[in-house]
């Protein structure tokens, strides 16, 4: 009997492997952070080479922690950093360039462009996504235009495409299978969601060769088998899905209406509205959440670009506090935030606003103002800004969510998950595994090789480890929501020149 599932959960700062039981328990984990590569403002990239070694290196370091023999492992399961680009050569799986990273911006202006020529509402219906620089099809074509004799090949069908799930599986099976799974496509912006398929005109307004795309899978399918060389012996690689989409199935939720939030580097919420395309009238997007035995389920989601990223910076940037962990003791020095409002805008606003410009402002400031107001203001930023996601949500919904699942780094912090609870006037509930993106992956790919019967038995196993409970009255939050309001104004105003 084979005793684990690999998860591997290929990151945006770091890659991790993770080693589940039959019960869904975590057996053994090994984690490495990889460089992050700033060329100009607003650029983001990384080496896809060290993505690649850096998790190939923690998947056989999980293994050596228990001793796991290669004829352990009934499956892999791959999720992934999403809209990150890889474009490499067919015949030597060289990158032609770096990594452009799904925070980065350089598209920005050619997204407006798009936006200008009218095209917003045929993207939209096609593809359930608004337009911008975050998803992979501006980047392939940035990539073809400015990397010398670049498009020349891709036009010759010496060029391929992959998110990073494509990149990992045609590393795992030594350039054997070039595919992606429908998660991962749906966030191309060259992926029709309603027919999937990838979409002809799309690739036309983008300027992309099909002959460079992946062959779009299932969830939870068996893709291919490692190559021998890599673990000893040949492990099937059998559950793809980008890490919000995991991570919705990882939270077990799969019934209409059930919402999770992951709190990462940025914060994404995902709701399952089941098995019919409805295109969001409140500035979400509409995403494919999976697909498997041939049933497509479809989700809201919410993408708010900065928020675990925010306490980096308070550490990186201000230097205010030594480590993250620091921030939730720091804040609570404090009883509030003393009238100072925080919007991270770093890379501007995502989900409800899709304002590219806006940029990070703290307002409020005064002679009084310490650190630990930052701090908390910071923190607070974190659980606005899912609000206005959810409201969002409720609105294209039409209905009143009373259940938040959270999962990710951020949810350690009691401090911002009760303040969630309170701003939402809903419980939040933190399961007993918050690795639930990898568990997600863990789970399809167990699926599709009968380590586990079918959902029901997987959903027996997901536990809550802490529920928060509103504790403060709507009204009494109702002063910082209304300056947080005021906040995100000032952060867009200022950016119009």
């Amino acid at each position: 009997m084979k005793k684990y599932i690999l998860a591997l959960d290929q990151g945006t700062t770091s890659s991790r492997a993770i080693l589940f039981d039959q019960t869904g328990r975590i057996q053994s984990v090994a984690q490495k952070e990889f460089t992050q590569i700033f060329p100009k403002p607003g650029w983001v990239e990384h080496d896809p080479l060290e993505i690649w070694s850096s998790q190939a290196g923690v998947a056989s370091e999980a293994r050596l922690k228990i001793g796991a023999a290669a004829s352990d492992i009934a499956a892999i399961g791959i999720t992934n950093q999403r809209e990150t680009t890889i474009v490499w050569d067919l015949e030597t799986g060289e990158p032609v360039y770096n990594a452009i990273v799904w925070q980065d911006r350089r598209t920005a202006d050619f997204c407006e462009q798009l936006k200008q020529s009218g095209l917003s509402e045929k993207i939209r219906s096609k593809t359930g996504l608004v337009i911008d620089a975050y998803f992979s099809g501006s980047k392939i074509r940035w990539i073809l235009d400015n990397v010398p004799g670049a498009r020349k090949k891709a036009m010759e069908g010496r060029l391929v495409f992959g998110t990073v799930d494509s990149w990992l599986i045609w590393k795992f099976t030594r350039g054997v299978v070039h595919a992606t799974d429908i998660t991962n496509a749906s966030r191309t912006m060259l992926f029709n969601i309603r027919e999937q398929k990838w979409d002809e005109e799309l690739l036309q307004i983008f300027d992309i060769p099909k002959t460079m795309l992946p062959k779009v899978r299932e969830s939870s399918e068996i893709y291919g088998e490692t190559d021998s060389s890599i673990f000893s012996e040949k492990i099937p690689i059998a559950g793809v899905a980008g890490d919000q989409h995991a991570a919705l199935f990882g939270q077990m939720c799969l019934e209409k209406g059930m919402v999770k939030n992951t709190y990462g580097t940025g914060c994404f919420m995902l709701m399952n509205i089941g098995d019919q395309f409805v295109e969001s009238k409140n500035n979400l997007l509409t995403t494919v959440a999976w697909k498997i035995n041939g049933t497509v389920q479809y989700a809201f989601e919410g993408s708010i670009f900065i928020a675990g990223a925010v306490v980096q910076w308070l550490r990186d940037g201000l230097g205010i506090i030594r480590s993250s962990s620091e921030i939730e003791a720091l804040a609570m020095k404090v009883e509030n935030t003393n009238g100072v409002s925080f919007v991270p805008a770093f890379a501007g606003l995502g989900a409800p606003y899709w304002n590219p410009d806006a940029r990070g402002t703290i307002v409020g400031i005064s002679r009084g103002t310490q650190a630990a107001h930052i701090a908390r203001a910071a923190v607070e930023s974190i659980a606005y800004q899912t609000m206005d996601v959810l409201k969002a949500m409720e609105a294209d919904a039409g209905i009143s969510i009373k259940e938040l699942r959270v999962d990710g780094g951020a949810t350690a912090n009691n401090l911002l998950m009760q303040f969630q609870a309170d701003l939402l006037n809903c419980k939040v509930i933190r399961p007993q595994i918050t690795e639930t993106t990898a568990l997600g992956a863990a789970y399809l790919a167990g699926l599709a090789v009968g380590f586990w019967k079918d959902t029901a038995e997987i959903a027996r196993w997901w536990t809550s480890e802490k529920e928060f409970l509103p504790s403060i009255s709507s009204v009494a939050m109702q002063a910082g929501i209304d300056a947080w309001k005021q906040a995100v104004y000032t952060a867009q105003v200022w950016s119009k020149k």
